[in-house]
């Protein structure tokens, strides 16, 4: 503007040219200021050692400023693709010699790698005539496993509400459930059906089996892989909220002295774990269920029937992971679930649909929206009529919301335990 004027007015073309000169000084100034320290910022990123799927996972950076003024500082954070965020920076003001802490969250929600990139810190002067780009930390890879996280909380739920409300039963006494313990010598008063033919012909004496009444029970989370399990609330598919589920549980039945096994089917069976107690058991499950991978193809309940008939022998309660959401859908597969209840407790775990929910207690504006409200009522009524048609068959289920699955199975499984029903 300056210069316009000097146009007309010589005086004021003069001083616009020394203002350019200090300007253009004081620029040349700011730029050696920066670029004279060439690690004038340090940053150290903390990450967790693994990412909890549908979980808020803390990350920190700590961000140290070694000039000797006050910096002005952009951090621009390459975040992993999955989390689809182009905006996230944080702006801040660290003085000389000093350092910052900045903690943010992130929630994933689905499972697999996630790549952290590098961090981009645009720092300036307190004049901010100039800025230096630093590309600082190293690129991190970070695998998302099923959400461990609340694994506590639901432990401490476990035992404290859940087991005072239902109590417990250590040892289930209906039939004759036994494990073997050892084989020792028979004595008077011991039961000959349990004679060792083949330690007694070594040892030239007689030997018996010895067994215990069966403490744990076999428990296996199953895991519908198919179609109906792709619909998804909150961001997360139906399928990663019972992934979440089957870890905590497993984690439950472990601590109650049960035996935690899983497997997952769609077209065949997969991931297939036995259910076992051992120390190692819940790194197998959370492993398993990080792999588990599908294409939400039709589910095959007849191979499910197949391969739970010739694999799990003994009695066990199955909880069932899948959704229906018709009669029609239900009585396809209902000779399936029938069979599996013959010879195992069967628990099947479908889910609401919370936007029907929303649909039917939302205001009725026109007659599109009545009959939109009756569909809806419709549907969820249908919800209603599968429970009622699997209690016919002795079989238990669980109706919940997608984000109460896990505690909802949770407080069934103890149920269940407390009733002796397996």
């Amino acid at each position: 503007m300056l210069f316009v004027i000097g146009f007309f007015a010589p005086l004021f073309s003069y001083i616009s040219k020394v203002l350019l000169l200090i300007l253009s000084l004081l620029v040349l100034v700011d730029v050696f200021i920066l670029f004279k320290n060439k690690n004038g910022i340090k940053v150290k990123r903390f990450l967790p050692e693994r990412l909890s799927n549908g979980d808020a996972n803390k990350i920190t950076l700590q961000i140290k400023n070694k000039y000797s003024f006050l910096s002005h500082l952009s951090i621009i954070e390459e975040l992993p693709f999955q989390f689809q965020k182009r905006d996230f920076i944080f702006d801040l003001k660290i003085p000389s010699k000093q350092d910052k802490t900045i903690h943010y969250d992130v929630k994933p929600t689905q499972r697999g790698v996630y790549n952290f990139g590098h961090i981009n810190i645009y720092a300036s002067t307190p004049l901010q005539l100039a800025t230096k780009k630093y590309v600082l930390g190293k690129e991190k890879e970070l695998k998302c496993y099923p959400s461990f996280l609340k694994l506590r909380d639901f432990n401490f739920k476990a035992f404290t509400d859940a087991t005072i409300s239902y109590g417990t039963k250590k040892v289930r006494r209906i039939g004759h459930s036994l494990e073997f313990e050892q084989i020792k010598e028979y004595v008077s008063g011991d039961d000959i059906r349990t004679l060792n033919w083949k330690a007694t012909a070594k040892r030239n004496q007689l030997m018996i089996n010895q067994y215990v009444e069966e403490k744990s029970q076999p428990v296996y989370s199953i895991i519908d892989k198919g179609r109906a399990m792709q619909m998804h609330f909150n961001n997360i598919s139906l399928l990663d909220y019972a992934v979440n589920a089957t870890l905590a549980i497993s984690n439950v039945i472990l601590r109650k002295q049960d035996k935690a096994g899983m497997l997952s089917f769609s077209k065949k069976l997969e991931d297939i774990v036995v259910a076992e107690q051992r120390n190692s058991q819940m790194n197998l499950i959370s492993e398993a269920l990080y792999n588990i991978k599908t294409d939400f193809s039709e589910s095959d309940f007849s191979s499910l029937y197949a391969v739970v008939k010739r694999k799990i022998t003994n009695r066990s309660l199955l909880i069932l992971y899948t959704n229906f959401e018709t009669m029609d859908g239900l009585n396809r597969q209902l000779s399936y679930l029938r069979a599996l209840a013959k010879n195992h407790l069967l628990l099947v775990v479908f889910f609401k649909n919370t936007e029907l929910e929303s649909v039917i207690n939302s205001k009725s504006d026109n007659i599109q929206d009545v009959y939109d409200t009756i569909i809806a009522e419709k549907f969820m009524h249908e919800k209603k009529r599968i429970v009622s048609a699997l209690k016919k068959y002795g079989i238990q289920s669980v109706l919940t919301e997608p984000q109460n699955l896990t505690g909802d199975t949770i407080n069934k499984y103890l149920e269940l335990k407390s009733r002796g029903l397996f």
